[in-house]
């Protein structure tokens, strides 16, 4: 008797699991719907924000929970599996890659926008043009107070300020303007972007360093209100400009012509091994729905062609 109950258990055990839909404890989600976890780069946050809305307004039955933390949390959250998809102005080092694949595990990247980097001051700050060889000395700390830049500022000492030490922005800096070195002791960090403007709005000696999508959507009330706030720098890659027109400021249109010389790129970095929730996302992203909402934010779109818009704040 016991002979033939054994294997009616084993039937009763089965068909349970497939009335509970067969799930054996592995993945659940598809491509639109289901549950993930993304890490993002804080200084994107209008932007994802925005392409996970519209997402999950599309899509009713996926649910995206976007962390947005310092690059240096996204990248170790990537390392060490707690997230699977995860949105950064950089791609991975050898190093990284060298780390995945020891583990059986092979990231991809896509390109899904160009970003820059915005340098924004007071509005009490009557430099509002700086070139390329002015900013690498006031970041490489030969540069610290004003008058150093314009003897006939009445400013004093520079306070540089970024979002976070461990922040993409910061890292941008370090690799493009100080290639690698240590930043200026005059440098400090907020606790959020909305700080930082805080901060520069209401000091009148504050260089402010932020990711360009805070302050460049014209739709965004929120954004609208930053920029009547502070002012935002044009930057000349001409170490003696003749005139104004050699300098430009983040504008979609001089980012996409490539006139605008601090850009820097985004990225979506997945390692799903399966064609889950988060390679549906960054299809959409990377497609024509996702490329019109960074259209609209004042990135530019990695497939899509741009027009010139002004940033409104002279």
């Amino acid at each position: 008797m016991k002979s033939k109950l054994l294997p009616l258990a084993a039937l009763a055990v089965m068909l349970s699991l497939v009335s509970c839909g067969g799930n054996t404890g592995g993945p659940t989600d598809t491509p639109t719907s289901g549950n993930i976890n993304i890490s993002v780069d804080e200084s994107f946050r209008p932007i994802i924000e925005s392409e996970v809305n519209t997402f999950e307004g599309i899509y009713t039955n996926a649910n995206i929970d976007a962390a947005y933390k310092s690059e240096g949390e996204v990248v170790k959250d990537l390392l060490n599996d707690s997230t699977k998809i995860a949105i950064l102005s950089r791609e991975l080092t050898p190093e990284e890659i060298a780390v995945f694949e020891k583990n059986k595990r092979f990231p991809r990247t896509t390109k899904i926008a160009i970003d820059a980097v915005a340098l924004i001051t007071n509005r009490q700050n009557p430099d509002s043009l700086l070139t390329m060889e002015e900013l690498k000395r006031i970041f490489n700390g030969e540069a610290k107070t004003w008058s150093a830049i314009d003897e006939s500022s009445n400013l004093g000492d520079i306070t540089i300020v970024f979002d976070n030490n461990n922040s993409g922005t910061a890292r941008y800096v370090r690799d493009s303007l100080i290639t690698g070195n240590k930043l200026p002791e005059n440098t400090f960090a907020s606790n959020s972007h909305e700080a930082l403007i805080d901060y520069v709005a209401e000091n009148k000696n504050a260089l402010g360093v932020i990711g360009v999508n805070w302050i460049s959507d014209f739709d965004d009330s929120t954004a609208i209100g930053f920029l009547n706030r502070i002012k935002v720098l044009g930057i000349s890659e001409d170490p003696n400009p003749v005139t104004t027109g050699s300098y430009f400021q983040p504008y979609q249109g001089y980012i996409a012509q490539k006139s605008y010389p601090l850009r820097r790129y985004l990225y979506i970095v997945s390692t799903e091994a399966r064609s889950g929730l988060g390679t549906g996302f960054a299809s959409y992203v990377a497609g024509d729905k996702g490329q019109r909402l960074i259209l609209k934010s004042g990135l530019v779109p990695a497939t899509m062609p741009v027009r010139v818009i002004g940033l409104g704040n002279q």
